[in-house]
Formats: structure tokens, sequence, C-alpha cells
């Protein structure tokens, strides 16, 4: 594909975006309709959607409109790409610019459209952040580094760095856990390269391995929301700890089996029932639902989609996933809390609101991670009864 072809499928995809169909589902569609669109063709095209979605509001200013088109051009502004060479009708480029896109207009100086984020969300944005509120808006723009979990119960760091580099793969290591490593080069080898099929590594988040490793130890310890397993598989490094999964919807677990047989690692995953046979746990870590705003860099859409009902709901769907784990919890254990948020009203203030209602339990340990060039925003706090 010519690079005024990819600008098109971009085109096409966010077009099918403004109809309801969420992201991932038209990149699916588009890739399945487009048969000749190669490994590069797609993750360009994937690049250009992901870009908009990450700064929505420049880019519909400067491409004046949300369509497809003006998404497109405000895109290559930004970016500081003159869109008239690519916007030239040849192949399957998009048709020339009208003489109304041609006029380029002047850079947006109101912070909610600087900052790429829906109007609602800045007050909470700001009272959240204070004098990171604008670091953070910023860094949301760009794109997420790719960061690895090295297996340290199968090979050391240095040496996964060693065998990475021997498959075209460089890293470097990442400040945030002794276990993680940021991909510099070749990340598109990295699900082909034989490191990670043999469970040698795991791609996770920085910050996601610094909440594991800010954990107690334990020698029984449930992942109360565990989703994929991520958590529970980097707790499971650790052979001396019996590890637990348990999520409501067990079907997010379904690719766990086979994620712990690659990493030699067992996870032992519970439905409700079983989970209450099991009890108690020397800790247990409720990686609640959550807004995602910490990680909006690698979901983008969601900055568009969330509303204020909706954060308002998961704040009571975390303090319910607080008080039902708590009771899971062994006498001297540790509850720990933790999101891939930055809004103190899924944080903070859920502790808060946690403490006032059980005042046995006190908070023993709690930390911020900011969404920077090592990893996503993330927030954990650690409480124990007193």
């Amino acid at each position: 594909m010519t690079p005024g072809a990819r600008i098109s499928a971009a085109i096409e995809i966010l077009d099918a975006m403004a109809e309801g169909t969420p992201a991932e589902q038209a990149m699916t569609r588009w890739a399945r309709s487009s048969r000749f669109a190669g490994s590069k063709d797609r993750a360009a095209v994937r690049d250009h959607v992901f870009d908009v979605l990450r700064q929505r509001r420049q880019v519909a200013h400067m491409g004046h409109g949300e369509t497809g088109r003006g998404l497109m051009i405000g895109l290559l502004r930004v970016q500081g790409i003159d869109p008239v060479p690519l916007f030239n009708g040849e192949g399957h480029a998009p048709r020339p610019l009208a003489e109304a896109e041609l006029e380029v207009p002047l850079p947006p100086t109101d912070e909610a459209t600087a900052w790429n984020l829906p109007d609602w969300i800045i007050p909470e944005f700001k009272a959240s952040l204070g004098d990171r509120a604008d670091l953070t808006a910023k860094a949301l723009q760009t794109r997420a580094p790719v960061t690895l979990r090295v297996n340290v119960a199968r090979v050391n760091v240095i040496a996964a760095m060693e065998k990475l580099s021997q498959e075209g793969i460089e890293t470097r290591a990442n400040p945030l856990a002794p276990t993680a490593l940021t991909v510099i080069a070749g990340e598109r080898k990295i699900r082909n390269s034989f490191s990670y099929s043999e469970g040698d590594i795991e791609l996770q988040d920085a910050s996601s391995q610094a909440v594991v490793a800010a954990m107690p130890h334990g020698a029984r310890v449930l992942d109360y929301c565990a989703g994929g397993g991520g958590k529970a598989l980097a707790i499971a490094m650790d052979f001396e700890t019996a590890v637990f999964a348990h999520d409501i919807d067990p079907a997010r677990m379904r690719d766990l089996p086979a994620r712990a047989t690659r990493a030699g690692a067992t996870v032992h995953q519970l439905d409700a029932e079983n989970m209450t046979a099991q009890t108690p746990f020397d800790v247990v870590l409720c990686d609640a639902p959550c807004s995602g705003s910490g990680a909006w860099r690698r979901s983008a859409e969601g900055k568009w989609t969330l509303s204020e009902q909706r954060l308002k709901g998961l704040t009571q769907i975390q303090d319910d996933i607080l008080d039902k784990a708590a009771k899971l919890t062994a006498n001297k254990g540790t509850l720990v809390y933790a999101t891939c948020s930055v809004f103190a009203a899924e944080n903070e203030r859920r502790i808060t609101a946690f403490l006032t209602r059980h005042p046995e339990w006190a908070q023993v340990y709690s930390k911020r991670f900011d969404v920077d060039e090592n990893g996503d925003g993330f927030f954990t706090a650690h409480l124990m009864r007193v």
C-alpha cells in the first residue's frame, strides 16, 4: 500500500467508528476485507487510527472536522506533515484537498483541546493531578512504551536481554521494576520470538509490574480481579507462594492456563464457591475495574467514551470489591488495592471511603505511578487490620 492508500484506509475505519463501531472491531473488519494489506500496512493504518484517538480534539481542530477525512488531515498537520502531497487522488489515495481544507487553522488555545480531553474531565483531572496535570495530559497523547516482564524463575534479566538481542529485539532496563525491560527496537518480533514462546518473557506494563513488586510476600495470594492473569503470573514467579486467581467473568481468564504452562508457573483458578472454601488468604490483590485513564495511550478510545455517570458507577463497583475482598483477607494479612487510573475519585477517595466504613483497617502504604516514558499511570495502596 502507498502512504496515501494507508491514509484512505484509516479514514474508512474512523468513519466506521463515527457510526458506532468500536475501534478494535472496525480495525478487524477492515483487515478482513483487505487481504492485500501486509503486516506493515496494517501496522501503519493502526498507528494512524490510534494516533487520532489520542489527539482527537486537536486533530479535529486542525482538520476542520470530525469526519475521518478531517481527522486525518488534522493528524498530519499536528505531526508536521503537509497533507497536500498525500491527498492527491492517485490510485487509492484520498481526493485532493478542497479550498476550505487548504486553510491551516491556528493552533488551539483552549485547555481541553490542547490536552485532548473531554470538557467534563478537566476539573477532575486537575484536582487529581495538581501540577502534573499538564504533563500527564500531554503524555497520554503519545504512544505507550512496549514493556516486557522477565520471568526470573527461568532466566535472569541480563541473559534475557542478550537472548532477545540475538532475535533482533533490543531492550533497556526499566527503572520501575527489577523484572521490567523497555523494548527500543524490534517490538513486532516479540510474539514470534523464542523467548516469548518459551515463557522467558511476557508483555506487561512496567507500572503494573511495580505494583506486584511492592506487594508483601504471602504464602497464599489471591488475585481477586484477575482479568487475563498478568499479575497472577508475575506473583507466581515466587515458587514459595501459592497463587490463586478469580474473576467475576471467568472467560477473561481463558488464556491463563496456557500462559501459565508456557511460564512454568502454577495458578489455581477459583470460582466464587471454591474461593470461599479457600479463604482466608495472606494477601488479596484487587486490581479493580476502573476508567483505565492511566492507560489511555493504549486504549485511547476510552477517554472519549467515559462519562460522569460511568465514572460514578465504577467507584461504586470499586467500593463493593474492597468490602468483599476484606472478608477474604486473613486477620494479619494485607489487602492490596490497585487501579490503572489517574483519578483520585478511583484511588485515594476509595481508600478514604473504605477506611470510613471499616475503621478497624488502616492504610500502611500507597503510591502513584506517573504516565511517562517508563510506564502507565497506576495507583496502589496496602491495607491491614489494626
